[in-house]
């Protein structure tokens, strides 16, 4: 059974206002939100696929991924719970790179997690500068509670929707709901127009 969280308490404080959407509060925590147990993959196991409707499938082993393009982005996230964390600094590579010379008809993208862990997105909310496989939080190593080795960052949806634990990229012709969407959650997860759940 899914359990569905409405509220993360905390303060609102002294910010520009245009950066907190409708709804959020302030933390300067970062509070450690999972559906079940925190996966723990050997960096020598583990691997990033993008598969489906693409004309090759791709694969990048730790080392591979970590040979490709670096990006240093410092940005707001928003949690569904109502918490928002300014000025975050994450490190990894553009879901662009990833992409690039890749052909495919595909309109949506399911992302998967190890540990079983999946949330769908339009593919147009992973390309143009707007989303990265993070594998750094803070100049550090991302934690393994945070969703390390790597996970999906995508800052202008609700975090939910950057799916910790990375394991792959799907690419689909159609949307299809993921775990949270199909447990209550709201389909796209606009902060900026509180779709947190069903009906919003």
């Amino acid at each position: 059974m899914a359990i569905i969280s409405r509220g993360f308490k905390g303060r609102r404080s002294d910010v520009d206002p245009s950066r907190l959407p409708p709804g959020q509060y302030l933390t300067h925590d970062f509070p450690v939100l999972s559906a079940g147990p925190t996966p723990r993959v050997p960096l020598d196991q583990w691997s990033l696929e993008v598969t489906g409707l693409i004309d090759e499938p791709r694969s990048w082993t730790w080392d591979e991924l970590g040979a490709l393009p670096q990006e240093t982005v410092t940005l707001d996230i928003h949690c569904v719970t109502k918490w928002s964390k300014l000025g975050t600094t994450w490190s990894g590579v553009s879901v662009d790179v990833l992409l690039e010379g890749v052909k495919t008809d595909a309109n949506h993208v399911m992302a998967s997690s190890y540990g079983g862990y999946t949330t769908n997105l339009p593919l147009d909310d992973l390309v143009g500068g707007r989303a990265w496989i993070a594998t750094g939080y803070q100049s550090e190593p991302l934690p393994a509670e945070h969703g390390g080795p790597a996970r999906l960052l995508v800052p202008h949806l609700y975090f939910w929707k950057t799916a910790k634990w990375g394991r792959g990229l799907e690419l689909l012709a159609a949307d299809s709901a993921g775990f949270w969407e199909r447990n209550g959650y709201h389909n796209h997860g606009d902060p900026w127009r509180e779709q947190r759940y069903w009906g919003d």
